[in-house]
């Protein structure tokens, strides 16, 4: 490893920090609203036991005098309907005709339980209708159901019809897979009783559930997105511990309610949202829950008579391959990192795993053939690298002289170092360079296991769940940023960089404060990623192991006595003036000239 090769490791962890302190926070920059509709749910000060909240909403007696017609609908009794498919499993009500629960049949809670994205004691759904007296709300009303097939579709049809032919109708439809349920809302006649020209509202008030073991890093990854009619995809602050919330004023295509690994989605199917009021917020007293998250949906009254207005509902993983055929833009509620990343995680990485998953059942192996296949994609890179520093191994004796001989000014040694560079005919960035490109594909990594479905509640080795940490070893006391465990998966991995630097430092040019970074950097890595996913750490222990076989294969294909001979004849070249030099050998050239001009000048 040489000192320009170093350079661009430090280039590295430097950007790379840049880029997890970003792209975990995904502040949200637009400025929270003092215009918060008043008819969402209030910050709750008081902390209620979990789902008092909607239990009370519930037992509410509503003024029958305000709805007209529809008086006689405010009282009956509540029947729960069962719509399901081979994936979910979703319970509607007979009081409001809406969704009360929903049941994912393949998936669990981090403790073996049945994954309730929804259920009726952590969630609210209403439909408020703008009433001539006040705002009606359908979850006061009582419907008839009736329920069908139509081939491989389940039909749930709720209907309120009164004396004089008004009606109000909610139809869903759910096909025998997939985890989108189809919804439309009609409304007929009611002139007496509502305001035509007025807006209806959907309130969709959600208390996250627990899902996955570690809660902190659950919560920092559930928010509100929402993707609006011009195509631009927006959300809140997703790390925030404070009150979160924001007026949005243009058209809505949809709104996702989003936590690590699932989501739960409206989606405008036939029209827009003419507006909405998002909000988030940590309950820190509540410890069965991660998040309370509140939509209020606005849309124009009159897009419910007719024919109604079609809404999707989407309750299932966060899977891209899922995600991005479900609507316009879905599939950005599974972060794959910032524009460059993505494509190389969409185009390169997904598909790769997704081919090995379809043959492979053990996803450990999957991580160590997916390394195998990106080592062999960047051989080129890492060959050119290795050869780099075969050069800088030759002229190591020449260039420690020049150290020895000018230690005292470094702008001195730099200028003579560039000049026997020159003459030999080494890029100074030929080590770096190689290093830099693979870049990418290090933040792609980095991207793609923290938000990878397929990796949750794998096992492998010792650990029970690839897309956690593994916590075989728990302290009992916390350690800043590092943690209250020890990741065996980190600290072999550590160890591994270690060895890779120990190795290469072998061969190197490096001396004084850069060779103790070398060593400093895996350690510092070690507490940055104790809380990664264990997946993360593996496939970076296997990458390190790779790497250091590759290396010694390499090896036996450079000889350096040829190296050596090549850079003799470049030096005769050069001092006979036969060789040119390159561009970028003559701008850095001047470059340093300059700089001694005005080191002169200040003396002077």
């Amino acid at each position: 490893m040489d000192r320009n090769q170093l350079i661009g490791i430090v280039l590295i962890t430097i950007l790379f920090s840049v880029y997890l302190y970003f792209s975990s926070t995904q502040t949200q920059q637009n400025n929270p609203t003092q215009n918060f509709d008043s008819t969402t749910q209030s910050r709750n000060t008081s902390f209620p036991d979990s789902g008092s909240a909607v239990k009370q909403q519930a037992i509410v007696v509503p003024d029958s005098s305000s709805y007209g017609s529809l008086a006689s609908f405010t009282t009956g009794t509540e029947k729960p309907v069962i719509i399901e498919n081979n994936d979910i499993k979703i319970q509607l009500s007979s009081k409001g005709g809406m969704i009360q629960s929903v049941l994912l049949k393949n998936y669990l809670t981090y403790d073996k339980k049945p994954l309730y994205l929804n259920n009726e004691n952590n969630t609210s759904l209403n439909m408020i209708l703008p009433g001539k007296k006040k705002p009606l709300n359908l979850s006061d009303l009582y419907f008839d159901v009736v329920q069908t097939k139509l081939g491989d579709t389940s039909v749930v049809l709720f209907k309120i019809t009164t004396s004089r032919g008004d009606k109000i109708e909610h139809e869903y439809k759910l096909g025998k897979q997939g985890f989108k349920l189809m919804h439309k809302c009609s409304v007929y006649g009611f002139a007496e009783e509502l305001m035509p020209a007025a807006q209806a509202q959907i309130i969709w008030n959600a208390r996250l559930p627990r899902l996955e073991y570690d809660a902190e890093d659950n919560r920092n990854k559930s928010t509100v997105n929402y993707y609006t009619n011009a195509q631009e995809f927006n959300y809140l602050s997703e790390t925030s511990t404070e009150e979160e919330k924001e007026d949005i004023v243009e058209p809505l295509r949809w709104v996702a309610f989003k936590n690590k690994f699932f989501n739960s989605s409206i989606i405008s199917e036939s029209a827009v949202f003419s507006s909405a009021q998002i909000r988030s917020y940590v309950n820190h007293y509540d410890t069965l829950h991660i998040k309370e998250l509140t939509a209020t949906l606005n849309l124009p009254l009159s897009s419910l008579s007719g024919q109604g207005q079609t809404f999707g509902w989407f309750f299932g993983p966060n899977k891209y391959a899922i995600c991005k055929n479900v609507t316009e833009g879905f599939e950005e509620n599974v972060y794959l990192g910032w524009p460059v990343i993505k494509w190389i995680n969409r185009f390169v990485v997904i598909p790769v795993f997704n081919v090995l998953e379809n043959s492979i059942g053990n996803y450990g192996i999957i991580i160590i053939i997916l390394v195998f296949l990106i080592k062999l994609l960047l051989l080129p890179l890492s060959f050119s690298s290795y050869k780099s520093m075969a050069k800088m191994k030759v002229m190591k004796p020449e260039i420690d002289e020049l150290r020895e001989k000018y230690g005292d000014d470094m702008q001195k040694f730099q200028q003579e170092q560039m000049k026997l560079f020159q003459q030999v005919g080494i890029n100074p960035l030929s080590g770096c360079i190689p290093v830099l490109l693979q870049m990418p594909i290090l933040f792609a990594m980095f991207s793609f296991f923290p938000t990878a479905i397929e990796l949750r509640q794998q096992k492998f080795l010792w650990a029970d769940d690839l897309s956690t940490f593994d916590h075989v070893i728990n302290l009992g006391f916390e350690i800043p940023i590092y943690g209250s465990h020890v990741s065996i998966f980190t600290l072999l991995m550590t160890l591994s960089t270690l060895a890779y630097t120990w190795y290469n430092n072998q061969i190197s040019t490096v001396q004084g404060p850069m060779k103790v970074v070398s060593y400093t950097m895996p350690v510092v890595f070690m507490f940055i990623l104790n809380r990664f996913p264990a997946g993360l750490s593996f496939y970076y222990l296997v990458s390190n192991l790779v790497t250091i076989g590759q290396q010694a294969i390499i090896r036996k294909f450079v000889d350096e006595e040829q190296i050596k001979i090549k850079l003799e004849e470049n030096r005769k070249a050069s001092l006979s003036g036969s060789s040119k030099k390159s561009k970028f050998m003559q701008r850095l050239e001047d470059a340093m000239k300059a700089q001694e001009e005005m080191k002169k000048k200040k003396q002077r």
